[in-house]
């Protein structure tokens, strides 16, 4: 019986792996920032050139690299390939909160995810070139990014995402490099209020945008999505909220960033 058991559930990891997508580790260039730039970029195993897929763009947290999200989560191939979409999960530096710096013009992440990468990724895989294909999520540093680009740029992605994101910087003004990015708060007050998330849900009119967002109540993020989560209620704009037990760890973000896919999954099919 014990023979049985294990041989089945042999087959089954034999099964899951045989239907994973592919993984590409690519070169991208960046005009802005005159350099090349890491991606690894999820196909799933079906992919066909002659059609088209939608793509969700997933970013990295603070310290971490283009990598970080194909080494911790295991099933992000077989994702691609349950969601039947492109997985791109693109190199945005140990701490660049995805801005286009005002005071570094070395730093300009904004301007290479929402347009450079886009287009880069539009030119070399089979994608669906609107917006109505295009999502973007991410975790803490990348959730703060995934909104911050989709709320500024909603003619390019149509669903939006965050997990334990940093939808609020102000509380944080000594933290993860950001002061190097905008500068001090204490010096440049007004950069820091214009580029938090929270200060930017007037761009947004209802349905606008799809967008999910995601925090654990022991996360140190946990208030301040709270209160983005309010704000949107009182603007009136939809948006799906996730609050579960849980902290600021890859458990976590292993677990929500399936809810992620599926959200983004259903807005691909309307």
């Amino acid at each position: 019986m014990c023979k049985k058991v294990i041989f089945t559930c042999l087959l089954l990891i034999t099964v899951f792996n045989l239907f994973a997508g592919t993984v590409d580790t690519v070169t991208t260039f960046s005009p802005s920032m005159k350099k090349d730039i890491k991606a690894v970029v999820v196909r799933p195993s079906t992919y066909d050139k002659s059609k088209t897929y939608p793509v969700v763009y997933l970013l990295h947290g603070y310290g971490g690299n283009y990598g970080d999200w194909i080494k911790k989560v295991k099933a992000l191939p077989a994702y691609a390939d349950q969601f039947n979409l492109i997985i791109v999960c693109p190199d945005g530096n140990v701490g660049s909160w995805y801005f286009d710096s005002p005071i570094d013009s070395s730093w300009r992440y904004e301007t290479y995810v929402s347009k450079e990468l886009v287009s880069w990724v539009d030119n070399h895989y089979s994608t669906v070139k609107d917006k109505t294909g295009r999502a973007i999520t991410g975790l803490s540093m990348g959730g703060h990014g995934a909104l911050y680009l989709a709320f500024r740029h909603q003619d390019v992605f149509g669903a939006a995402g965050s997990m334990s994101g940093g939808v609020d910087i102000r509380p944080f003004p000594l933290n993860w490099d950001i002061a190097k990015r905008i500068g001090s708060y204490k010096d440049n007050p007004d950069q820091w209020e214009k580029n938090s998330v929270i200060n930017l849900t007037h761009l947004l009119v209802n349905n606008s945008l799809a967008i999910i967002i995601d925090c654990g109540t022991g996360d140190f993020f946990f208030r301040v999505n709270v209160n983005l989560h309010e704000k949107l209620l009182e603007r009136n704009i939809n948006h799906d909220f996730i609050t579960r037990p849980g902290v600021h760890n890859w458990d976590y973000w292993d677990n929500a960033v399936t809810y992620q896919l599926m959200f983004m999954s259903k807005f691909f099919k309307k």
